[in-house]
């Protein structure tokens, strides 16, 4: 069986130095087997999370939909004033059409984080929020988490890293997720 390895990620600005992680991430679960699916940029632009409309945007159905059957997910945020932004909180949000699932929310699912910013306070707290995010929706967080620090680390178009230590890392983040869907 091939795992099914969703990425959601980055911010409306097109090729966003998290999307670039992301997609570095991506790369590790494509290497390890998995089929991926990335959800990034404006595909991300939906009306807030409200959970008393039915009615959803194709961009919403799309999310929903790969979230439903994702084997593993990996997630990049860029850090907005020490926490996730805005833009991945709401699709994350958009989990809560899963409730009534026979999985519901992320539950059982390997889920990599990766927190970026221009700093280490914001973009360890970033990594942090985002795993709280992912215990409260039943989904396990790999034991490898990625905290880059823009700063310091620049990514090339499609995810390409100089930073051979951080590539590893966001490799290993997309390996880890593959490994554990794979298990479960």
């Amino acid at each position: 069986m091939t795992v099914t390895v969703v990425g959601i990620g980055g911010s409306v600005r097109p090729d966003s130095q998290s999307e670039r992680a992301l997609n570095a991430a991506l790369a590790g679960a494509r290497e390890a087997g998995a089929k991926v699916h990335a959800i990034t940029g404006s595909s991300l632009s939906m009306p807030f999370y409200d959970p008393q409309l039915t009615e959803r945007t194709d961009n919403a159905l799309e999310l929903v939909d790969a979230l439903r059957t994702a084997d593993g997910v990996i997630l990049a945020s860029p850090g907005y004033h020490g926490t996730i932004s805005g833009l991945i909180k709401n699709a994350l949000d958009y989990a809560e059409d899963l409730r009534g699932d026979d999985r519901p929310y992320l539950d059982g699912r390997a889920v990599g984080c990766i927190g970026i910013a221009y700093g280490w306070q914001a973009t360890v707290t970033t990594l942090q929020a985002l795993r709280s995010v992912v215990h409260a929706l039943r989904g396990w967080p790999t034991p490898l988490g990625g905290a880059v620090n823009s700063a310091e680390t620049q990514f090339e178009t499609g995810g390409e890293c100089a930073d051979e230590k951080v590539a590893n890392v966001l490799r290993a983040i997309g390996h880890q997720v593959v490994d554990f869907a794979n298990r479960s």
